[in-house]
């Protein structure tokens, strides 16, 4: 809660220098929109503004949701076998050696201009922080606790101890993992957008930009600025209740 205040805040301040400097240079709106013209042309397109924001909301929800249990499924397979892990962590450090604006377009000659490339593009952007985050937290359970564990775990210790030891122990790096994925996953919905759609933010704002429609497009950008903090905000909330043991300073 408090990082989103302080978002909002930095809002606020952007704002405040956006109309600063809106009025020291009277640069025109189709170049620099003020934020009352900004505001106005929300105001008016408030309709297909909320509508597109549904969209781009559903899309990061989606994705987030398909990336992080990926990545949860594959940190817990790196984390079971020696083989797997060495097969899939040099695999994951190179899927992110191809930029994803390169990616989009093919997933969507693939899977078409619907839902599913946008889930597809934003999966595989979280996908890459959550996993390597919790795998890494895997790893660095402590030794002792390890050994101790599976001498007291009797058969079957191996994922007895997986369970009940590594994997609330990696609960922490999971968190930071998942905000990670959250950050993201405004940015990798709209690359899905600007590569092909007909709805969304993304699509939004490269509408109004065709149009020479300056305004409705910082009003689109600002709510996709809102959306993403607050998804942020509510993934940050939902990671501090896996580890409530945890106390944090300021």
């Amino acid at each position: 809660m408090k990082a989103a205040l302080s978002a909002l805040g930095v809002l606020v301040a952007l704002v405040a220098i956006w109309q600063v400097v809106s009025l020291a240079t009277g640069l025109p709106a189709y170049i620099l929109p003020s934020p009352a013209q900004t505001l106005a042309a929300g105001c008016a397109q408030r309709t297909i503004l909320a509508s597109n924001a549904l969209t781009t909301l559903g899309e990061m929800v989606l994705g987030f949701a398909t990336g992080a249990l990926l990545g949860v499924l594959c940190a817990l397979a790196m984390a079971a076998a020696a083989p797997l892990r060495r097969l899939l962590r040099p695999a994951l450090i190179a899927s992110q050696a191809i930029p994803v604006f390169a990616l989009a377009p093919l997933f969507v000659v693939w899977m078409g201009y619907g839902l599913a490339p946008k889930i597809a593009i934003a999966a595989l952007v979280i996908f890459f922080p959550v996993a390597i985050a919790f795998a890494d937290g895997l790893r660095r359970t402590p030794p002792a606790l390890l050994e101790a564990a599976r001498v007291m775990a009797g058969p079957g210790a191996r994922w007895r101890v997986l369970l009940h030891i590594a994997l609330p122990a990696a609960l922490p790096a999971l968190a930071t993992g998942l905000r990670l994925g959250a950050g993201v996953a405004a940015i990798a919905a709209v690359i899905g957008e600007w590569a092909g759609s007909s709805s969304g933010l993304g699509y939004l704002m490269l509408w109004a930009n065709s149009r020479s429609q300056v305004p409705l497009m910082f009003a689109t950008l600002i709510v996709l600025f809102v959306l993403a903090i607050a998804f942020s905000a509510l993934v940050d909330h939902l990671s501090r209740r896996l580890t409530p043991w945890l106390k944090e300073t300021d």
